[in-house]
Order: C-alpha cells, then structure tokens, then sequence
C-alpha cells in the first residue's frame, strides 16, 4: 500500500509514525514551511488523513477532495465535523474502549485528590509546613455516604461507576436517554441529577449539545457539600459559573483534568484552596497512548485493504 498517500497534519507516536511510513507514503504538513502550499502540490493525492487533533471540517476536507477516511487518535472526535466528511463521503474512526480502563482510573484518582486534598496535603509537606506547622489541617469532605452522578454513561462512564461502586457510592446517571440493561437510577435531566447527587463525575463529549451545559443552575442544584469532577471536554463545563460557584461556597470543590481552553488554565481556579488540576493525563501512560496509536493505524490499513474501519465513530455505523 505504500502508493497510498496519506496526510500526517501534526507529529503523533512512534508506533504510529513509523507504521505509517512502513506502509504507506506520508506527506507531514507539519513540516513544512507553508503546508497550504504543499497540500496544493500532493492534496489531490491524499486518500486518508491520521491525526491526533486539529480541526477536520469543509475547508481541509475541499484540499484534500479524494480522501476516503479520516483515522483519529483519542474517543473524542468534537474537533471533526462529522456532517461535513458525511457529505464529502469521508469515514471517520476514533479509538474507543482500549483508553477506557486508563481513564477510569485517572478519574477516580482525581476524585481522591479532590475530595481529600491529596494534592494540596503533598505541597503542604513540600513546603516545609508539616515541620514548620504541624500536620495538614483536618478535610473536611470525605468519600463515605457520597452519591456519585455520572453525566455520561458511555464506555469510560460505566467503568468509572464500576470503580466508584468498590468504595461504598452510590450510583446515578444521565445522559440522552436511559439505558435498559443499566441499573443505576436515571435522572432525565443533569439538574435533576446535580440535585440528586453530591458528587458529579462529567465523562460527557464535548461539541454543541453538551457546551456549557454544567452551567450555574447546575452548579447550583449540587450544592454546598457538592464536589464537580471533569475528566470529559472542558468545554462542558462553564468555567465562569464554575468559578463564582467555588468562590461563593456555592459548590465545595473541584477536580479538573480538562479546561475550555487548554493548555490555558485560568487563574483563579488555580488561586482556589479546593480545586485540583491534572493536565488532561486522562489516558497518558505509554501503554494506552501505544493501543490507542495501533488502532490509527489499523483503521487506516483495514480501509485500504478491505474497505472496512475497525473503529468507526457512530454516526458512521
């Protein structure tokens, strides 16, 4: 397949790269001094397009008019227009499932962090107050009696609650629609949920349907005592009623693995004694990030070779 060209728009992961080059020739816009140029010179050759992020839509799709399939690297694919590459006729696939455990994980960490301030306790130490002052003062959040609210009961979502089941929460959730084969209670609205919990888990995609839908009422509704966790899109929540709510003592804390506009982090939620920040490390071990790059590049191969995708997005399906 190597007289199959395909389009690398950012650097991504060895195994991927160099499977990639293996097999096909690669064109690496992000080497080049004008990359608007060098699609003009080989866009009509492009076939597929493996990325990690960068925006997918009309207008990259009208340089590159004969590709056939779009493989991208994370569960996430917000930053692809999906309508756009159905009109062009362009699969798309992301890599589900193999993060799942990863994140799940990561997410109940951060929960940890956050509602016993394991982060704050650790510079407490670091610092020199431990000696200087004695032990890290008493928190005042515990996991014990807590409910957990999932909003987004997808694959991550289901593991999540999983894990969170093993430390005594109970479980609820929302999301489109309740699922059948599902026990946990469904809420048919995330303000229903934020009142019926106090510990909101927000595993949701990002794009316009869920934008800012934690918003102030929903922030709201989970109350003092409330603890809101994200390990989704930043975008989901709104960081402006996320921070008047954690000022005002409307919500207790916060635990962040995502931001709206990443890598910027506003400064006020790092000035806030109760908020623990990740930098979007959800899946980051080498390990997940090697199984989600196999999968890139076994989508591209099974789609040249068969016309099948191994991990189509649903709206593909």
């Amino acid at each position: 397949m190597t007289a199959i060209d395909i389009l690398l728009p950012r650097p991504t992961l060895p195994i991927v790269e160099e499977q990639l080059d293996a097999a096909f020739t690669v064109h690496r816009s992000y080497k080049a001094e004008d990359p608007d140029a060098m699609l003009r010179e080989v866009g009509n050759k492009i076939r597929g397009v493996a990325m990690a992020f960068g925006a997918v839509d009309a207008q990259l799709l009208a340089k590159i008019p004969n590709v056939e399939i779009v493989s991208s690297l994370g569960v996430g694919y917000d930053h692809i227009n999906i309508p756009d590459c159905k009109a062009a006729n362009v699969m798309v696939t992301h890599t589900p499932d193999v993060l799942s455990d990863e994140v799940a994980d990561t997410a109940i960490g951060l929960m940890i962090m956050t509602i016993r301030e394991l982060g704050q306790a650790e510079q407490w130490l670091r610092q020199g107050n431990w000696l200087a002052k004695g032990p890290y003062p008493l928190t005042q959040a515990t996991l014990r009696g807590r409910t957990l609210g999932v909003f987004g009961l997808g694959r991550i979502g289901k593991e999540i609650a999983k894990r969170a089941e093993a430390f005594g929460m109970s479980i609820r959730y929302h999301g489109r629609n309740p699922q059948k084969d599902v026990a946990y209670p469904y809420d048919d609205s995330l303000e229903g949920l934020a009142e019926a919990c106090d510990t909101l888990m927000v595993v949701a995609p990002g794009g316009a349907a869920t934008e800012h839908a934690v918003n102030a009422k929903v922030l709201e509704k989970l109350g003092p005592d409330g603890i809101v966790l994200n390990i989704g899109r930043g975008s989901v929540i709104d960081e402006t009623a996320l921070i008047e709510a954690l000022e005002n003592g409307t919500i207790y804390g916060a635990g962040l693995d995502v931001f709206e506009q990443e890598p910027q982090v506003p400064e006020a939620l790092l000035r806030l004694p109760r908020v623990t920040v990740l930098p979007h490390v959800g899946s980051a071990s080498q390990a997940t990030r090697n199984a989600m790059g196999q999968l890139v590049v076994d989508n591209l191969t099974s789609w040249f070779k068969s016309g099948r995708a191994v991990t189509p997005v649903p709206e593909m399906t």
